[in-house]
């Protein structure tokens, strides 16, 4: 089978592509960093270089392709809408599949893509869900995964400089859903292994359950510097990002994001249709939380 991989080889891609190379698949990863074609051929996968904004490219890369994994690569130096950028990738690559008769496309989606707007970032993941879903002739299995544990690396300046970590939500008796990217690699990897999906179909992806007070309290002591969980204002949080230079049009978006994990709405749907939960629980993450912090 000829599978074609978007997002190169990060912490999900990597994996899949090795497995379905070892399976004896033939594999094309597609990436915008001429740096990782070593990289890439290393796995015994061809490297396809070019940008997913470059719809002539995107078209070029799925061709024979039997099954593709879509995800849409973060782009952290936007000066215009991200939901802008994202409909353009979605586009460009809903015109490849139907333009190549593509049989199977998995997606990795996001927790909160339900509600098709005022989630911020993952408002593009609902465009292309949708997208998806009206295909006809494509077998399509989308992925939604929860909050990455990776994402609280970014609280580790907060833990040194202030002695607390914390977002824009938390302050509910709600727990937030936590997933490992080798838990997600895992279950897609199987996935497009098998190709055994039919039709349009979604299935959440989740490590862990946890309040965020719990997370506090489980990666702040791992780290050696005990301390809460605060609760900022939207305003607070945004504030702290502008000053980080995170470009204003993804700063607004994780606020937005933010909001709705703590309004409820963005974990709204997971919680009606909860998976079995993967292997990597808090206590584990919270060994490489310390590594990052202490290294």
């Amino acid at each position: 089978m000829n599978y074609v991989i978007t997002g190169s080889i990060g912490h999900i891609s990597k994996p899949i592509v090795k497995q379905l190379i070892s399976s004896g698949h033939q594999v094309s990863v597609v990436t915008s960093n001429q740096d990782r074609v070593k990289d890439i051929e290393a796995l015994r996968a061809k490297a396809l270089v070019g940008s997913v904004e470059d719809a002539a490219f995107v078209a070029k890369s799925f061709a024979n392709a039997d099954a593709v994994y879509l995800m849409i690569p973060p782009n952290w130096t936007l000066t215009g809408g991200w939901f802008e950028y994202q409909k353009k990738v979605a586009d460009n690559y809903i015109q490849a599949i139907e333009a190549n008769a593509v049989k199977f496309v998995t997606l990795l989606s996001s927790v909160g893509a339900h509600m098709r707007k005022g989630a911020g970032p993952v408002d593009g993941l609902g465009y292309v869900e949708e997208k998806l879903k009206g295909l006809t002739g494509t077998n399509v299995k989308v992925f939604r995964p929860s909050y990455f544990f990776y994402n609280l690396f970014s609280m580790i300046p907060l833990l040194k400089n202030m002695n607390i970590v914390g977002s824009n939500f938390g302050n509910t008796d709600e727990k937030l859903v936590l997933v490992h990217t080798k838990d997600i690699a895992e279950v897609i990897g199987n996935a497009l292994a098998k190709l055994d999906f039919k039709g349009y179909s979604i299935q959440y992806i989740a490590s862990d359950e946890r309040h965020p007070s719990e997370i506090a309290d489980v990666i702040t002591k791992a780290a050696g510097k005990p301390a809460p969980w605060v609760t900022f204002t939207d305003e607070q949080s945004l504030h702290g990002m502008l000053q980080s230079q995170v470009p204003a049009t993804i700063a607004h978006g994780y606020v937005e994001l933010g909001a709705a994990l703590r309004n409820g709405t963005a974990q709204a749907d997971y919680w009606k249709n909860k998976p079995e939960l993967g292997k990597v629980k808090l206590e584990d993450f919270a060994k490489e939380f310390a590594g990052a912090y202490n290294g």
